[in-house]
């Protein structure tokens, strides 16, 4: 049985992050969903425990997946979970050079591999960024991002 983890911040999950979910699914038995808080990334629009319910709604017509939080090294959690792999999804040749580097580092101190999976749809312009700062800015990003994230985009701005 082969198992998959794909790591990110997903604040918030985006119809992006759906599609590479469903592609894994397809590809792999089980696919581990972990978000995690990225201090790199800025003030985080939704904490933890709403990512992971907006997760778990979100891939809910999926039987193969399982959500979890981390707060560790990628590879510590691919190791925990019994993953053979880590995907990470690819919107343009500059998130390749990004996550080369990461998975070349991943594979040095855990021998675990990285497989890439890019984005295929009119979703490769997406990005959580992107949606976070739209949001904040009143505007309208309710066709981007799955309906459990348009419902609390929504109740957040009420």
């Amino acid at each position: 049985m082969a198992t998959v983890l794909y790591p990110g911040s997903f604040d918030p999950i985006h119809n992006g992050h759906l599609e590479i979910i469903e592609t894994a699914s397809r590809l792999f038995d089980r696919v581990v969903v972990a978000a995690m808080r990225n201090p790199q990334k800025g003030e985080p629009l939704f904490g933890l425990d709403e990512r992971k319910a907006m997760l778990e709604e979100s891939v809910s017509h999926l039987d193969n997946i399982d959500i979890t939080m981390f707060s560790s090294l990628v590879v510590e959690l691919a190791k925990d979970v019994g993953a053979d792999f880590i995907i990470k999804g690819l919107r343009a040749v500059s998130d390749y050079e990004n996550e080369l580097q990461m998975a070349q580092m991943n594979h040095k101190i855990s021998g675990v591999d990285t497989l890439f999976v890019p984005c295929l749809s009119g979703n490769s312009f997406l990005a959580s960024r992107l949606i976070r700062e739209i949001f904040r800015f009143g505007g309208d990003v309710s066709n981007m991002v799955p309906d459990p994230v348009a419902k609390r985009l929504a109740e957040k701005r009420a």
